[in-house]
Parts: structure tokens; sequence; C-alpha cells
């Protein structure tokens, strides 16, 4: 059995001619704060952090639409949803889950984002 302690890292890709637009979009509009990639990787990509999580920004060709995505618990789910609209990100509606509320968007590049939000009794 493998246990399990946390996540480390998410990857998700961008095409290469749009790499300076994802560090924009996840630094400027998400908030992430960049971090440290090692040089010896040898290829590019950026890596940020949120919270104890990071996001390595990789390069590759977008591929079709899919159900697969990172899903962060945030303290607003509100705020998060208008902070996103006024950045021109389209929401997508999620289906109800007991005990959260939640929804997901696309970035430009075809990684699904979730956003949700534990309701009050489900919270530690």
């Amino acid at each position: 059995m493998i246990s399990f302690k946390q996540i480390d890292h998410i990857h998700i890709c961008v095409p290469a001619d749009r790499l300076e637009e994802a560090r924009h979009f996840y630094m400027e509009v998400i908030g992430l704060k960049e971090m440290h990639r090692p040089e010896e990787l040898g290829d590019v990509g950026i890596w940020f952090t949120a919270a104890n999580i990071e996001l390595h920004v990789g390069v590759e060709e977008a591929l079709p639409q899919t159900i697969r995505h990172i899903a962060f618990e945030v303290t607003d789910l509100e705020a998060a949803r208008q902070h996103l609209i006024n950045n021109g990100v389209t929401i997508q509606t999620q289906r109800a889950l007991p005990g959260r509320s939640r929804f997901s968007f696309t970035d430009a590049w075809g990684n699904r984002m979730e956003l949700l939000q534990m309701d009050q009794a489900n919270r530690s």
C-alpha cells in the first residue's frame, strides 16, 4: 500500500509560443508566485507556488478538451468567481457535490481548473 502525504506538484502544458502569456495569467490573474525552476532540466517551463503546492507549466501542444483538472480549495469562492469574470475568464458550472460549492474554468491553453469552497459544516 502507498501512504500519501500531500500533493507535491501539478504539471500542465501550454504551447511554446504562449509561455509568457501563461506566466502573466498565472501570476497576475490567478495570483501565484513564480519560483525557481532548475536550469538542469534543460527544457523550458515556469514553476509557481500556490500555498504548499507547486504548479509546473511545461511546453506541449494543446490536447482535446478533457475532464482532467486541478482543484484548488479557496476561502471565498464568490470573490474568486468575480475576480475571474472581471479578467475575462468564462466560468463553467459544475454538478453539485454535497458539502462544497464549486465551479471550473479553462485557461487559454485547454487546462481545466476547479475552485471549490467547503460548506461551513465541513470545515475542519
